[in-house]
């Protein structure tokens, strides 16, 4: 349904502030979920693990993230959505913080499954309240600077650790970014004006037709992929750099934050090529050259391996808009948060946890490139998918 405002040219711009205050809350919410990572290999060596327990953190952390992501929609109908999102904030923050007080693996697990918990209240709750305060024409717009927050994220995250290890020990890492979570999540609640309003609680009557649709299952596999490329090649890289490829901690973090300095601009050149070949071959074009050069990381050394390690981000990031803009064409605005609420759980918990735990199993049994082919040829076989969706628009 078209606005009446839909085309004076300020009507977007009124809604910048409460998009980026959102885009401002994702960018923490994901830099807490991903920041074990550059991390991993000093928290290896001071802490005596095994590939295969390092890889089994992003497991521990993805499962608190599924189960709380399912149970989303109880909180924030009762909540509502914008005390859903600062509670998210506050929550991980301050697990965060308990993180980094751990002193034993089993205590450790303990944070990262709550960490997970809490973060996961956030996507459900941001997406909702994203496409709700923004005019429906200017979705490809809002949602390419809302995923601008995780990308910044894959860009700034490992930088911004190794020039923090140089003034603190991994554990003040995690409580500082713990307490600026914190901060942010007050801020968002006390001056943000967002509209708020009550979320769908999921229940066997909303979520029936859901079922019946083949297109919402095939998302789901989708987005298992989808997540798979970017979070779980992501959260074992700069491990497999240190332990496989001999690189300092210091070169493989410089080389992730290098690799991603170009996928800044992906959401919203995906978006025009979206716009003009249409939603269906960009998915399976982004998901082979995601696959394919994820492959490549396992097979390639030396020099080769740093080339497709700036190729990979590249296709990995432009996942995302055109995907939540497919997920927007199967459902209603009622059950919006129900698809996600559903279907992300599978992809992070799979894609973000599984994997990574995977790959560290065959790395501890000598078998670390062999993870990374396997992963881009799982990631390969989601380029298929995208042909057989049925959108209710257009497409």
């Amino acid at each position: 349904m078209n606005h009446p405002d839909n085309d004076n040219p300020t009507r977007f711009q009124s809604q910048l502030l409460p998009l980026f205050f959102l885009t401002s809350i994702f960018f923490l919410n994901f830099t807490i979920r991903i920041i074990i990572s550059p991390l991993l290999p000093t928290i290896s060596e001071d802490m005596n693990l095994s590939r295969d327990q390092a890889g089994s953190f992003f497991l521990i952390s993805a499962s608190g993230y599924f189960i709380a992501l399912l149970c989303s929609g109880f909180v924030s109908s009762r909540l509502l959505h914008k005390k859903t999102i600062a509670l998210s904030a506050i929550g991980s923050g301050i697990a965060m913080i308990g993180v980094g007080f751990t002193e034993n693996l089993v205590t450790m697990y303990t944070g990262l499954f709550i960490v997970g918990m809490a973060s996961a209240l956030y996507l459900p709750s941001g997406i909702a309240m994203l496409t709700t305060s923004t005019d429906s024409r200017n979705w490809g717009k809002a949602i390419g600077i809302h995923e601008l927050a995780p990308n910044l994220s894959f860009l700034l995250v490992p930088i911004l650790c190794e020039g923090l290890l140089l003034l603190l020990s991994w554990r003040n890492v995690l409580f500082s970014v713990g307490m600026t979570s914190i901060l942010l999540g007050f801020s968002f609640y006390k001056f943000s004006n967002v509209s708020d309003f009550k979320g769908e609680s999921p229940n066997l009557k909303s979520f029936l037709p859901l079922i019946a649709t083949p297109s919402f299952w095939m998302m789901m596999a989708l987005f298992t992929v989808g997540v798979t490329g970017t979070l779980g090649v992501y959260s074992m890289l700069p491990l497999y750099l240190v332990k496989e490829h001999g690189m300092l901690r210091a070169e493989a973090n410089t080389l992730m934050t290098l690799s991603r300095m170009f996928t800044l601009p992906m959401p919203f050149v995906v978006g025009w090529l979206s716009d003009r070949f249409g939603l269906k071959p960009v998915l399976a074009f982004v998901l082979f050259i995601t696959g394919t050069s994820t492959l490549l990381i396992g097979a390639f050394t030396g020099s080769l391996i740093k080339m497709i390690i700036f190729i990979q981000p590249l296709s990995a990031v432009s996942f995302f808009p055109p995907a939540f803009a497919a997920l927007a064409l199967i459902g209603s605005r009622e059950t919006r948060n129900i698809m996600v609420s559903f279907t992300i759980p599978i992809a992070f918990l799979i894609g973000g946890g599984l994997i990574p735990n995977l790959i560290g199993i065959l790395g501890d049994n000598n078998y670390f490139p062999m993870g990374f082919m396997l992963t881009g040829g799982f990631i390969m076989t989601g380029a298929f998918i995208p042909a057989f969706l049925k959108f209710q628009e257009g497409d």
